[in-house]
């Protein structure tokens, strides 16, 4: 899959990504953004979350760190996105872990219209009420595969979902694609998928004519190569790891994302 100059289009463009993020690990979901070349701003008070999505290009929704008032906010800001046509990208984190958890993804799926999903297979899996049983990527037909909870979450609530994992899984419903960049030290840092959530953001903020489905795949693969590339850096572990993946972010090219993606079509 070409690039179609999607980090260039970024850089140039500087979208704004108003992220609702995981307080652990927002310092780091700021970095990304603004290494790949977004601009983050993360306001979370329900008296400014609309005035502010209405200044940004996307809007991230992150349910790490949830409590009842951020989840206002995250309605608020989410009913603004949709009232504007901006994308909406949900990360449903822990979100089969708890009672209140599982009620409030429901309560923002009843307000807020979602452009993505991504998160684990568990917690994907958990959206379309699946008690999930890790199966491998390979398990393409089969009940219950990453493949599978992903296409039926995406036909579900008529967006785009991603499924991370060893092989990330990108759908729309129809079309299925596999990205297998990465490296397993992403695994070692906190919040790498939040990271991800976040990068997505700023390849939907873009206008650059080409679909959304293919941003999202590539959104993944370029994450994916800056890990590769940050683990063979010399690193000693991860925490150097965590600050080259974010100056191997900031280098990125689209040159290098065509080159080094790889990404499959999966014929279902």
């Amino acid at each position: 899959m070409n690039s179609d100059h999607a980090i260039l289009h970024i850089k140039d463009q500087n979208p704004l990504v108003h992220t609702i993020t995981n307080q652990v690990v927002a310092n780091d979901v700021a970095n990304v953004l603004l290494a790949i070349g977004a601009s983050p701003i993360m306001a979370i008070a329900k008296e400014e979350v609309e005035e502010v999505t209405g200044m940004a290009e996307a809007l991230v929704i992150n349910m790490g760190t949830l409590t009842s008032d951020s989840l206002e906010s995250m309605i608020l800001a989410g009913r603004q996105a949709n009232a504007q046509g901006k994308p909406v990208i949900l990360d449903p984190v822990g979100v089969g872990a708890t009672t209140f958890r599982k009620k409030s993804a429901q309560k923002l799926f009843e307000n807020v219209d979602m452009t993505v999903i991504r998160g684990n297979a568990s917690e994907i899996a958990s959206l379309v009420g699946v008690s999930w049983q890790s199966k491998g990527v390979d398990s393409k037909d089969g009940a219950n595969s990453p493949i599978d909870v992903a296409v039926r979450l995406a036909e579900k609530r008529h967006c785009i979902v991603a499924v991370s994992g060893k092989t990330d899984i990108v759908t729309d419903g129809t079309r299925v694609f596999a990205v297998s960049n990465g490296d397993q030290l992403m695994a070692m840092i906190t919040g790498s998928g939040c990271m991800m959530s976040g990068i997505i953001g700023a390849f939907l903020g873009v206008v650059d004519g080409s679909d959304m489905l293919s941003r999202v795949v590539l959104a993944h693969a370029a994450f994916g190569i800056a890990g590769e590339w940050a683990a063979d850096s010399g690193i000693n572990g991860p925490g150097s790891f965590r600050a080259a993946l974010i100056d191997v972010l900031h280098s990125l090219s689209d040159d290098d994302l065509t080159k080094h993606a790889r990404i499959e079509r999966i014929i279902q």
